[in-house]
């Protein structure tokens, strides 16, 4: 009689999702903190100097990819399917499973890769036509991005990995990996003076930076007991399967991304406007890391159980819980965008090459990315609805809108009076038109609304909010009297930022909890480890 195949005992320990979700944010959350040191430092060297213009570039072309590939559709595609040979038929099969795919995605990435290297000058004529007058910013972004092209592949083969460490309930490795990149960039940039040679340091880190992540990754992989070899491709049917998986979801896990590619084709027409694009995102994708990619990491899991056991109650719990947490802390983080963007922007970043004027014209674009916030988050939470059910053509389809919607509003207010802000408007706007249409979607086939309680709780999250946003418009009104005690100090306005925000940190809970968003009890129970949750893996990894 043939033994049963050999279950992981990592594929079986419990983990509550919201637990889950606060060990992942926590260290991401050290990652972001080490990346706003690191932009500190390199906006401080380039500025907006053509040699900034184009390092941004060179740095956001292939994260572009990164984030379709290594955050979306692989994920969403990929992890599901390991943790479910995990669980079912053992270490053997999921790992040669993983090895299979690992040779899929890397020969693709790489093929891609060098493709976009080879035609580099033609594809930055389209992507970074504005450019095009200046001879040597358009010879500097072509070199630069040609450098950090070969990120790219690490990064996926990084990400794989990191897949494999959280299906086997290990998120340390996965959750601090992001992190090597900023501190070899800081590194790397600390030492330099010229805005030229701090943008080729910071270029070749990018690259050093991804093969020093998918090592980790895989080292880490390796320490859990997954044996995941390099092997020659073979495109067998399940990675033919794995293929048509990620197809629609490599659109409809990336809307965010699509829209952001169109957002800098346009900002490259206005010198400057790539690093201050930068500087805007680095606010708003610290909550949306933070919050939407930490409880999407944990949601998913827990719905596809749910749906397995046909536990329609668990489900709606679910959903019901990461909405509501979800917004609880994406509101008052939109509110605090909105209430003091000049504030935050200015007092951190402006030092350097980097001016007072572009501070301001980097917090105009914040302004309308802090009401997308929400959006965006929520993007990141629904998204589990459809994939845990093995839908990626609806969200695809909804991606498909979101994009034509972005591509007409955004040229539209760009050549309008409103003029570069209206790039982030119409990012956001198109967004919330994304978030609309899943919901109508869930709440139509009876799928998802939120209950009572839920919806109760959300009114009282966005009370909680404004309260926060009012009193951080106050002390950025009165920031002169704020900077004065410090005035004789060169980071003087960082620490009153920091002072404002960590006040700010401190009165949100009380107001939730004043409110009834959500009360202390809660709190705590929603971090305690549940007892039989599966530890499935994340579909949508930082």
């Amino acid at each position: 009689m043939s033994k049963p195949p050999a279950k992981s005992r990592d594929a079986a320990k419990p983990a509550g999702m919201l637990r889950s979700s606060a060990i992942f944010a926590g260290l991401t959350l050290v990652s972001r903190f080490l990346g706003l040191a690191r932009d500190l430092v390199i906006t401080a060297r380039l500025g907006t100097t053509f040699a900034g213009d184009a390092f941004y570039t060179a740095n956001q072309f292939p994260n572009l990819f990164r984030r379709m590939f290594a955050e979306g559709a692989f994920a969403a595609a990929f992890v599901p399917e390991y943790s479910r040979r995990l669980a079912g038929e053992g270490d053997a099969d999921a790992d040669r499973y993983a090895a299979d795919a690992l040779a899929t995605m890397a020969a693709v990435t790489v093929a891609l890769a060098v493709a976009c290297q080879l035609a580099m000058p033609w594809i930055m004529q389209v992507y970074s036509a504005g450019y095009m007058s200046d001879p040597a910013k358009f010879k500097l972004t072509v070199i630069l991005t040609q450098i950090t092209m070969p990120y790219l592949p690490c990064v996926v083969m990084a990400s794989l990995f990191a897949g494999v460490l959280n299906a086997r309930g290990r998120f340390v490795v996965a959750g601090l990996y992001p992190a090597i990149q900023n501190v070899v960039m800081l590194l790397a940039v600390l030492p330099q003076k010229d805005p030229i040679q701090a943008a080729y340091a910071a270029s070749w880190a990018a690259l050093v930076s991804g093969v020093m992540q998918a090592a980790l990754c895989w080292w880490g992989a390796h320490r859990t007991g997954a044996r995941i070899h390099p092997r020659h491709l073979r495109l067998t049917p399940e990675m033919r399967t794995l293929a048509r998986r990620m197809a629609p979801g490599i659109l409809a896990s990336s809307t965010t991304q699509i829209n952001l590619f169109i957002s800098a084709i346009l900002a490259s027409h206005v010198a400057g406007m790539r690093v201050w694009l930068n500087v805007a995102e680095r606010f708003y994708q610290l909550p949306l890391s933070l919050v939407g990619v930490a409880i999407g990491v944990a949601l998913l899991p827990r719905l596809s159980t749910a749906l397995q056991r046909k536990d329609a109650k668990d489900a709606q719990g679910g959903m019901d819980q990461a909405v509501v947490f979800g917004l609880a802390l994406s509101l008052p983080a939109a509110a605090a965008l909105m209430a003091m963007p000049a504030f935050l922007v200015d007092g951190l970043f402006a030092r350097g090459n980097f001016t007072h004027q572009d501070a301001a014209s980097s917090a105009a674009l914040l302004f309308h990315y802090g009401w997308g916030l929400p959006a965006f988050v929520l993007i990141k939470i629904l998204q589990p609805a459809f994939f845990a059910r093995g839908d990626t053509r609806t969200p695809m389809i909804y991606s498909m809108i979101s994009v034509a919607v972005n591509i007409a509003l955004g040229v539209s207010l760009f050549y309008s009076p409103m003029g570069f802000p209206g790039i982030a408007a119409a990012t956001s706007a198109a967004s919330w038109i994304t978030v609309i249409q899943m919901l109508a979607y869930l709440r139509r086939k009876r799928l998802w609304t939120p209950s009572p309680r839920a919806a109760g709780k959300i009114v009282r999250v966005a009370a909680a909010s404004a309260g926060l946003g009012g009193a951080v418009a106050l002390a950025a009104h009165y920031r002169p009297l704020l900077d004065a005690p410090l005035s004789g100090l060169s980071l003087g306005p960082v620490i009153t930022v920091l002072a404002v925000c960590l006040v700010g940190g401190l009165l949100y809970p009380a107001l939730l909890f004043a409110f009834g968003g959500v009360t202390p009890a809660e709190a705590r129970a929603a971090f305690r480890r549940r007892k039989g949750d599966a530890a499935l893996p994340p579909t949508d990894l930082p």
